[in-house]
């Protein structure tokens, strides 16, 4: 289940399906050394994901007000699913979770992968 997620979300986000150089047959096609690197050329390119916990709208003059300490209450209840998005397009949702290695920080587990036609622009 783990790997068909993974392989769901590298398609999402713009992946095709992976070659692992490892699995290859010893006698490999003339281009398929050249595809390879470019793929792995493809896969090493950065991109920013952002987990979209809320947000609110508000004038310039309440945000202007805001000091230390001050909550600004967002649109997003206690235990709604989150938005992941990745440069800007909307990928999955999910739960806010405490990482097992380190309580300290969160993480993301994904609930729902968003179908490419389904997905919406984020800003």
């Amino acid at each position: 289940m783990e790997g068909s997620k993974s392989e769901e979300l590298e398609r999402l986000i713009g992946g095709g399906p992976r070659i692992d150089a490892g699995l290859a047959s010893e006698e490999p096609r003339a281009g398929m050394d050249v595809d390879s690197r470019k793929l792995e050329s493809i896969l090493r390119i950065p991109v920013v994901m952002q987990v979209i916990v809320g947000s609110v709208t508000m004038p310039v003059s309440n945000l202007m007000k805001l000091g230390r300490g001050a909550i600004v209450p967002l649109d997003q209840k206690i235990g709604e699913p989150v938005d992941v998005v990745v440069n800007g397009r909307l990928i999955a949702r999910g739960e806010v979770v405490v990482v097992e290695d380190d309580n300290t920080r969160f993480g993301v587990s994904l609930t729902e992968i968003i179908e490419p036609r389904n997905a919406e622009r984020r800003a």
